[in-house]
């Protein structure tokens, strides 16, 4: 069990970042960027900037930051219907970024902020003049609650500005906008009677009845021509099995991929599910399926690397390694898994391929736990700043802090590696 949890952390890599849990994944992230690129370049957001993390939370939920940072939860990503509504979320979201909505939200706090402050003062004053005190009181227990309505009217109408926008952004990325249709839909069947209890002045969102009509009359206004393009539910599908079988306890994957379902998300989600509990000959099984359907998958290929590893088949694991990356060049992740296995089967030329690969790794997306697999694979000091930057990464100042030293105590001072380490201490 020792090497199925180590090794999950090198398929699947979750790293603290910003007080939340971020994942990397390959498979996942090309899929997520193929859908949402040409939502961003209809927001004038150059595709080479854009961003994408995958927050491990089990909300229903997105949002960008900074313009080109979009950060999507699992908990959207597992329960979304199809592609087009994930895309229809994003869409929403990059509205509120080209409407200026954050600007105007912190512009709109600080004005609320000083109205309250000169209506508390009001009130003080009527206090302190000897008039009735209980009338102070109410006007300083009032500010509050009149800024709060005003903020959340305020939110309302962002919110219908910036679903406005997603249909704009989605037709204008030649996408169906019938996809965010899909989400409200989809939003009323999860909050079911619910939102009849809310009082609507009472939330920074407008009711979902209420955003669901708004968008079908907007859709009806749009004129287009020619076809709107199609993304495959089927590829979408497989990045949501693959998410379920890490994320999901395993019953909770039979209970949504019943072995009854011999599609091809349902086998991969059970696979991984079975790997993750220990059933490595069922995991390997299900995955020799999905190989022989198709045989050009590289994330097949990968899955079974992580498998034959799990069973100390370290050979048989380097060669499933290097068909994926064989199909797929561009795929960290999958380099520092065989950078891994290289690192434990320690056969000769494997040490100096395994840190080329974490070299690469790096080059692409610098990740905590390919310095530590790189520190694995140095023997001559750089290990040392390997791990200064395994623990800088993951925000432990302190060993980072030592191990930065040890490298500087061992390394010649016109090494690259020993530059790094002073920056880490900051010298």
């Amino acid at each position: 069990m020792r090497k199925i949890l180590v090794f999950l952390l090198a398929l699947f890599m979750i790293a603290p970042a910003h007080a939340v849990s971020v994942i990397n994944d390959t498979e996942v992230e090309k899929l997520l960027h193929k859908l949402i690129a040409p939502i961003a370049v209809a927001a004038d957001i150059p595709e080479n900037r854009l961003k994408i993390h995958i927050v491990n939370d089990d909300d229903f939920n997105a949002f960008v930051h900074g313009g080109e940072d979009v950060f999507i939860y699992t908990g959207l990503l597992t329960r979304i219907k199809n592609p087009n509504a994930l895309q229809a979320v994003v869409a929403h979201e990059l509205g509120h970024m080209i409407g200026g909505h954050i600007q105007q939200m912190s512009a709109r706090m600080d004005a609320e902020m000083k109205r309250t402050m000169i209506i508390q003062a009001l009130g003080v004053g009527l206090m302190v003049a000897g008039g009735n005190p209980s009338l102070g009181a109410g006007v300083m227990a009032g500010a509050s609650g009149i800024a709060k309505q005003s903020m959340l009217s305020f939110s309302r109408d962002e919110e219908r500005v910036a679903d406005d926008l997603g249909v704009d952004l989605l037709v204008r990325a030649n996408i169906n906008p019938n996809g965010l249709i899909t989400v409200f839909e989809q939003m009323q069947d999860l909050t079911g009677g619910m939102e009849s209890k809310i009082n609507k002045n009472n939330s920074n969102h407008p009711l979902t009845g209420e955003r669901l009509k708004n968008t079908r009359d907007k859709i009806k206004t749009i004129k287009h021509s020619g076809k709107y393009k199609t993304y495959s539910d089927a590829e979408y599908e497989l990045v949501r099995a693959k998410l379920i079988g890490y994320l999901y306890q395993e019953q909770s994957v039979l209970d949504r991929y019943p072995y009854r379902d011999t599609g091809d998300a349902a086998i991969y989600a059970r696979a991984i599910g079975n790997m993750r509990a220990g059933a490595l000959d069922s995991a390997r099984d299900g995955t020799a399926t999905l190989i022989k359907r198709n045989p050009k998958n590289p994330y097949y290929y990968e899955l079974l690397g992580d498998i034959e590893y799990q069973l100390g088949h370290y050979d048989d694991s380097v060669v499933a390694y290097e068909k994926a990356l064989n199909l797929d060049s561009d795929a960290p992740q999958i380099q520092t898994a065989l950078a891994l296995v290289l690192s434990e089967r320690n056969k000769p030329g494997d040490n100096a391929h395994g840190i080329e690969l974490c070299k690469m790794s790096l080059l692409a997306v610098p990740a905590p736990l390919t310095y530590w697999v790189l520190a694995k694979l140095y023997d001559d000091g750089r290990e040392y700043w390997a791990l200064a930057e395994y623990y800088s990464m993951n925000g432990d100042v302190k060993k980072a802090k030592k191990f930065a030293k040890k490298a500087r105590q061992t390394l010649k001072k016109d090494s690259p590696e020993y530059i790094k380490s002073g920056d880490i201490l900051g010298k």
